[in-house]
């Protein structure tokens, strides 16, 4: 038998195991639905009848949760923005409620994202970038298949880049495959961010990315900033891969790269998730999965982590605490190491718009009161929360060949913070001119009398050339030394970066 065979057979009990508890699920939402069938489209009437004569949409907005089509809940705080981007989901037709498959339990709706094979995907071109500290980390870029009639997301004519995190366990799922090839139809340049050691990324120095340390994923967006530098730049995250992009819109604050960001049934309190545990099933499905993967660089850790004890971890918090506190270069506690990666650390200092997708029946982060802050969502106005009833664990599948209708929602929120912004530029270019033109009125009759010296002005000017010629380039140089040492000259779409010795 080869090495793999008893973790591929094992792999293979626990996806029969979970198949079958999903049908023992579906088939007890099919008794509860038949039992009170008769009182769901009176709430769907209510629904539609408070939205119709409700009091107001001040009163509604008041309470922070507004109603959407489907039985979905956008939570967020009053504002210009949660009022433009409600209004762009309630005329979402994603949203819209569609007659019961057998895809509706929650179980399957996650099984079918996790465990079924992938099947053809896009066309990637991958590309290596190495970090300041040697390490390597890919940078998958959709090329293909080239849809026919592709519309353009920007109206400068440059497609916006569309930056995808998978989840934390670097699993290409159906649903990431899916989300980049519906991107890549509506005029999006989709790029796959990938960890180092994760799908295929070699691992040429002995240490992993943390949970939620976003080093790796800064420069990874420097560089496609560097790349792409006139078009907007929109993130999405999957599941766990959630931490990571938290982790950055907090660090880097205002000075992010990034436009609006979104995250699919992402986990907030990481901490508390790990210490609970998921389900079994789950707990010992991605624990499998993480040791597969490390499996093939066991000789590389050694040095660093007691890869012993790492492997016969059984459960996710041991094994994530054996990684990277239990090292043996440098130990640290669970408490340290949970101050430095909770993705909620600087939520405070993110000034980007977040759209948090969740179900309220996701076996894998449990039920909404227990996983969801629902107070970040009303006190901060970058946050927005749309909770469904049903959708599993970034499922929130259709009936083929419809995309899970997520994918639908977090494009059509991109298209109308884009509209939004565009908006509100134009509004402030409007109210510039308009206060130079009368203040240029006031002091027309002062700026008549008044004398400019020659030289004055010509040293201005000299000085601000000097400015630019000398500082702009030097400083551009030195970033880009820094984030590429040696490498960030090969820029081209078409090649792949190879490393270094």
């Amino acid at each position: 038998m080869p090495p793999w065979g008893a973790a591929l057979a094992l792999a293979l009990a626990l996806a029969l195991l979970l198949a079958a508890l999903a049908l023992l699920g579906l088939l007890a939402q099919r008794l509860r639905r038949a039992v009170g069938a008769s009182a769901a489209p009176g709430a769907l009437g209510q629904d539609h009848r408070e939205e119709a004569d409700g009091g107001g949409a001040a009163d509604r907005f008041s309470d922070g949760r507004e109603p959407l089509p489907g039985g979905c809940r956008l939570i967020c705080k009053p504002s210009a923005l949660a009022r433009c981007l409600l209004s762009a989901l309630r005329r979402s037709t994603a949203l819209e409620p569609l007659p019961r498959s057998w895809l509706s339990g929650p179980h399957l709706q996650t099984l079918c994202h996790f465990v079924l094979p992938v099947g053809p995907g896009p066309e990637l071109a991958r590309e290596y970038l190495q970090l300041a500290d040697d390490g390597l980390v890919a940078l998958d870029w959709v090329v293909g298949p080239c849809p026919r009639g592709r519309r353009v997301t920007n109206a400068g004519g440059l497609p916006a880049v569309l930056l995808v995190i998978p989840n934390a366990w670097g699993r290409l799922t159906r649903n990431v495959l899916g989300l980049c090839l519906l991107a890549l139809e509506r005029g999006y340049c989709p790029v796959i961010f990938h960890r180092r050691g994760h799908h295929g990324c070699p691992l040429v120095s002995p240490r992993l990315q943390p949970f939620g340390d976003p080093s790796d994923l800064k420069e990874a967006v420097t560089y496609i900033r560097f790349r792409h530098p006139a078009a907007p730049l929109f993130a999405v995250s999957e599941g766990s891969g959630s931490a990571l992009l938290l982790s950055y819109l907090g660090e880097c604050g205002s000075s992010s790269y990034v436009t609006g960001a979104a995250c699919i049934s992402p986990v907030l309190r990481c901490r508390e998730w790990f210490e609970a545990g998921l389900p079994w099933p789950y707990e010992r499905g991605f624990l499998l999965h993480q040791k597969i993967a490390l499996s093939r660089y066991a000789s590389a850790l050694q040095d660093t982590v007691d890869t012993h004890k790492l492997f016969r971890s059984r459960s996710l918090r041991e094994f994530e605490e054996t990684l990277f506190c239990h090292t043996k270069s440098f130990p640290i506690s669970w408490d340290t190491y949970w101050d430095h990666n909770d993705p909620l650390r600087d939520v405070d200092e993110a000034a980007v718009p977040v759209l948090c997708i969740c179900s309220a029946d996701d076996p894998v982060c449990g039920p909404p009161d227990h996983f969801l802050p629902t107070e970040l969502f009303h006190s901060n106005p970058y946050f927005f929360l749309l909770l469904s009833h049903h959708g599993g664990h970034c499922g929130f599948l259709r009936q083929e060949p419809l995309p899970a209708w997520s994918h639908e929602v977090i494009l059509e929120y991109f298209r109308a913070l884009t509209e939004f912004f565009r908006t509100e530029e134009r509004m402030k270019g409007l109210s510039r001119h308009r206060a130079s033109f009368l203040g240029g009125r006031r002091r027309w009759g002062t700026l008549q009398k008044r004398e400019v010296s020659p030289s004055s002005h010509l040293e201005e000017i000299f000085s601000w050339k000097r400015s630019y010629t000398s500082w702009f380039p030097s400083f551009l140089t030195l970033r880009l030394a820094a984030f590429f040492p040696g490498a960030w000259r090969q820029l081209g779409p078409e090649k792949t970066k190879v490393p270094r010795g």
